[in-house]
C-alpha cells in the first residue's frame, strides 16, 4: 500500500523482456536505504517488487498483466520514473490510500501553465469516470491528485510546484500516456450497491443500499 507522496525519481538503467514479461533494473536518483529483498516498491503507479539490489540499482519483474495495464513496456533505458517505497503504519497518511494496482492508461490532451501552478486535462476509459468525483483522489504515474473538475472520458488536475519538482508529471506534453489508478473506495462502495456482487456473484444478495445507509445517516 502506498500514500501517492512520490519520494523522488528514478532512471531506467536496463530493461529485458522474455515470455511476456518484463525486468527493470532502476538507479533511484535519490537517496535510498535499507532498500530490501521482496519488498514493495512504487514505479509509476505501478506495484512491483524488489527482485535484487546491486550498488545503487534494484530490479524487478513486471508480469503480464502489469504490462497489459500500464505503461511500462514502453519505458526504455534512461527514462525517469516516479518512486515510492511502501507505507509504513506509523507513516503520515498525506496522500490517499494507494495500491499500485492501475487501472487503465490516460492520455494527456492538455496541459496549461497557471500562474506558478500547471493544468492537465487527462482522457480515462469511460468505464473508469464513474469512480472519478470531483475534489476526490486520483493517482496519475502514481502520483496522488486531487480532481478539479470531472465529466465523461476525462477530467482535470493542478500541478503545484513542488510535485512538478519531486516527480516526472511536467515532463509530460499533449499526448502523453500516463497510468491511472482510481480511488478504491468508489470501486468497493459500488460494489456493496449491487445486489447480489457482495461475494464475487455467489451467496446471498447484498443487503446494503442506499435506503439502509440513509437509515443510518450517510446520504442526504
Amino acid at each position: 500500500m502506498f500514500t501517492g507522496l512520490v519520494e523522488g525519481t528514478g532512471r531506467v538503467k536496463e530493461t529485458s523482456l522474455r515470455a511476456g514479461e518484463m525486468r527493470l533494473t532502476i538507479e533511484p536518483l535519490f537517496p535510498v536505504s535499507e532498500l530490501n529483498l521482496g519488498e514493495s516498491i512504487n514505479v509509476n503507479g505501478v506495484c512491483l517488487t524488489v527482485a535484487s539490489t546491486k550498488d545503487k540499482t534494484f530490479t524487478a519483474d513486471v508480469s503480464a498483466e502489469s504490462l497489459s495495464r500500464a505503461t511500462l513496456g514502453s519505458l526504455k533505458v534512461g527514462d525517469e520514473v516516479n518512486l515510492e517505497r511502501a507505507l509504513r503504519l506509523s507513516d503520515r497518511l498525506g496522500g490517499h490510500l494507494v495500491s499500485g494496482h492501475v487501472d487503465g492508461v490516460g492520455k494527456v490532451l492538455r496541459k496549461e501553465q497557471r500562474q506558478s501552478s500547471w493544468l492537465f486535462e487527462i482522457s480515462v476509459d469511460e468505464s473508469l469516470s464513474r469512480y472519478i468525483i470531483e475534489k476526490g483522489s486520483i493517482a496519475v504515474d502514481g502520483i496522488s491528485l486531487t480532481v478539479n473538475r470531472c465529466r465523461a472520458g476525462r477530467f482535470e488536475v493542478n500541478i503545484i510546484p513542488q510535485t512538478g519538482r519531486e516527480t516526472t508529471i511536467l515532463k509530460m506534453k499533449p499526448g502523453s500516456l500516463v497510468n491511472i489508478e482510481t480511488d478504491m473506495i468508489g470501486k468497493y462502495v459500488e460494489k456493496f450497491l449491487k445486489p447480489g456482487e457482495s461475494s464475487g456473484g455467489q451467496g446471498k444478495p447484498s443487503t446494503i443500499d442506499r435506503a439502509m445507509l440513509r437509515e443510518h445517516g450517510f446520504g442526504d
